[in-house]
């Protein structure tokens, strides 16, 4: 007799195999679940209040309470944080007045705003967790399923209906795809591992809209506006089109059921680290996904129309936008997300005075307050001597994840590296006009959505004199705009003391070569997406250590390339530059492809050309030039030892 599995179809079959390939383990995780159910933890959350930390088992503390967004945070001990769901970062300011009371009497006046529209609360004592869920849930606020193998708080635009470039008002249908999984035991904890959701129908990409597992983006098809399907998308890899397009609401919860039944059915349960559905996904490949879904959801869902979600979206750099009903949405910078109950309660009652009640979290750790027709009077308020609706161009969209100090994961502070960074870089590089969006990960987990960043930094360890400290990962060329992608890393374990030399390098650069209303994003495709990320960050070097070594030569990128990505060119045509802008002489009488054409001609030697010429440029310049090609730096690592700044 052939079971329900064995007479599917051909996608389903696709997605049965890779599944039995990947069954014969279960990780340790797997093996927790069938302790219990996460409910029965939760249940006993009054008792433990009651018995204290001690009393709680580990399994809770380390899974069970985490499907309920309650996460035990061994960096601050016997605290915990709690995760709050608010769908899409809707809040009202009756909310809002409230998540600010329980920070400030249960969690020291912290909270965290996060990329995912969310606010957590740290300090938690487990005696006061009964009360604090009591009392967020009094209006409508809770916790429920924001941790662990749950489907997690779903994104979306921010100002969605009230934006005037929203095409479809997609926060109702958002709160229908809650509802097929939300508080229902057969969804709590069943899933092989996290699932992230975003639903986007404005042109304007405000909410990461490829960098979930399920990703609803507005499109056209035949003159229809609706939603083109992306799946896989997770830190470092952007969603990929399914080639599915939903023409109504009823489809886009159908093409949603689906999906997240196959993923529950066929997940991988072995190895947690490669468990998302971006793995399942590669193991069948998109097409048979696709037809998994068709198959699974009974429906012959239309091809990919054209995604409409491509543009940049502007309003921190202006501080307001306006509203279709003609009132503005005010922005409010909150610099690495660093907010505090006290101020929450105070833009909840700035929200009733002057606008609609309502507040929308952004997924840049930053909000608006809706429906503001006073702009000059809300903004003449204290609350705005702290929390700016412009700030400086390295603080209107910074992002920084929780560091070493909350998290178990981080490799660094952060959220202040962050803070520091950007301070530092408007004292030595302000920039009157100007777009630049730094992302800051304090680990390789990527909660700061790094590789998205104009420039992105993920937290590693460092050495100096040999000894291990704070460092990152330097990265460039994240978008958001378009089909969205991932940067590439062009310094690796920059020690951070260090590291904001660097980068102050490469925004003198940016202020020097920009248009007048060039954003770094725009910048970067036209000036450095000429070059290797080798190039690019040993530029960035240079200028650091000519600068420290008081080396005054006008020296960066070229605004006309003829090198090509080809490093070894580069490497040659840049100590070619250099030699003459230091001597005033070409160190060849004629070149063809990037070397001397008279292979007879010998270099003269910089030293005699430039009196006092710091010798480590000198013999840089010696193996870049060399007489002997065969003798020559071909890789900008081979000299990139001649400009650090500090010993390893």
């Amino acid at each position: 007799m052939k079971t329900n599995t064995e007479s599917t179809n051909r996608g389903m079959n696709a997605l049965e195999k890779a599944h039995k390939a990947r069954s014969s383990k279960r990780n340790k995780m797997e093996q927790v679940k069938e302790l219990k159910t996460p409910q029965e933890a939760f249940d006993k959350l009054e008792e433990y209040a009651k018995n204290g930390y001690a009393s709680i088992p580990d399994e809770d503390k380390s899974y069970f309470l985490k499907c309920f967004g309650i996460y035990d945070r061994p960096a601050t001990p016997e605290r915990f944080m709690i995760k709050l769901r608010i769908p899409g970062g809707f809040v009202n300011a009756v909310q809002a007045k409230v998540i600010g009371e329980c920070a400030k009497e249960y969690g020291q006046n912290y909270i965290d705003l996060t990329t995912r529209q969310q606010c957590e609360l740290r300090y938690l004592k487990i005696e006061d967790l009964p009360s604090l869920v009591r009392r967020l849930k009094e209006v409508g606020i809770d916790a429920y399923q924001t941790g662990v193998d749950n489907i997690r708080g779903i994104m979306c635009d921010p100002l969605d209906d009230m934006g005037f470039d929203n095409v479809l008002p997609s926060h109702k249908i958002l709160l229908k795809l809650q509802e097929q999984f939300l508080y229902s035991p057969e969804w709590i904890s069943t899933l092989p591992r996290k699932f992230n959701t975003s639903i986007s129908g404005s042109l304007s990409n405000r909410c990461n809209i490829l960098g979930h597992d399920c990703c609803f983006a507005l499109a056209q098809k035949d003159g229809l506006f609706g939603y083109n399907l992306y799946l896989g998308g997770k830190v470092g890899k952007i969603a990929q089109n399914a080639d599915i397009f939903l023409a109504n609401e009823a489809e886009v919860i159908q093409a949603f059921s689906s999906v997240i039944e196959l993923f529950k059915r066929f997940g991988f349960r072995d190895n947690r680290n490669k468990n998302r559905l971006y793995f399942l996904i590669e193991a069948v490949g998109m097409k048979e996904m696709s037809k998994a879904i068709r198959e699974n959801a009974g429906v012959d869902f239309a091809s990919a129309g054209e995604t409409m979600t491509k543009m940049e979206y502007a309003e921190p750099d202006h501080g307001k936008v306006q509203l279709r009903d003609g009132t503005f949405g005010v922005h409010v910078v909150v610099p690495s997300g660093i907010f505090s109950g006290t101020a929450m309660i105070n833009a909840a009652e700035l929200s009733n005075y002057y606008g609609n009640g309502e507040l929308r979290l952004d997924m840049e750790q930053s909000f608006y307050i809706m429906g503001v027709k006073d702009i000059d009077s809300l903004l003449s308020e204290d609350f705005f001597k702290e929390y700016k609706s412009v700030n400086t161009p390295y603080l209107n969209h910074l992002i920084a994840c929780a560091g070493t100090e909350h998290c178990p994961f981080g490799v660094i502070e952060n959220k202040n590296d962050a803070i520091n960074m950007s301070t530092y870089l408007n004292e030595k590089v302000p920039l009157e006009k100007g777009r630049v969006r730094m992302y800051w990960s304090a680990c390789v987990k990527g909660c700061g959505i790094h590789g998205l960043g104009d420039i992105g930094f993920e937290g590693c360890k460092a050495k100096i004199d040999g000894e291990n400290g704070s460092g990152v990962h330097i990265m460039l060329g994240g978008k958001l705009t378009g089909n969205s992608q991932e940067g590439y890393t062009v310094i690796k374990s920059a020690p951070l003391e260090y590291a904001k030399y660097y980068v102050e390098s490469l925004m003198l650069e940016y202020k020097k070569l920009k248009f007048e209303s060039e954003n770094f994003e725009q910048f970067h495709d036209r000036i450095l997406g000429s070059f290797t990320a080798a190039k690019i960050g040993f530029i960035m070097m240079l200028k650091a250590y000519l600068q420290k070594q008081n080396i005054e030569v006008d020296f960066g990128y070229e605004t006309r390339v003829f090198t090509g990505k080809n490093e070894e060119f580069e490497v040659f045509e840049f100590g070619r530059r250099l030699y003459y802008q230091l001597s005033k002489k070409e160190p060849y009488s004629s070149y063809e492809r990037f070397t001397n054409t008279l292979k007879s001609e010998k270099l003269q030697n910089i030293r005699t050309l430039v009196s006092g010429v710091d010798e480590n440029i000198a013999q840089m310049l010696d193996i870049i030039l060399h007489s002997d090609e065969r003798k020559r730096a071909v890789v900008f690592s081979e000299i990139t030892p001649f400009i650090m700044m500090y010993s390893k």
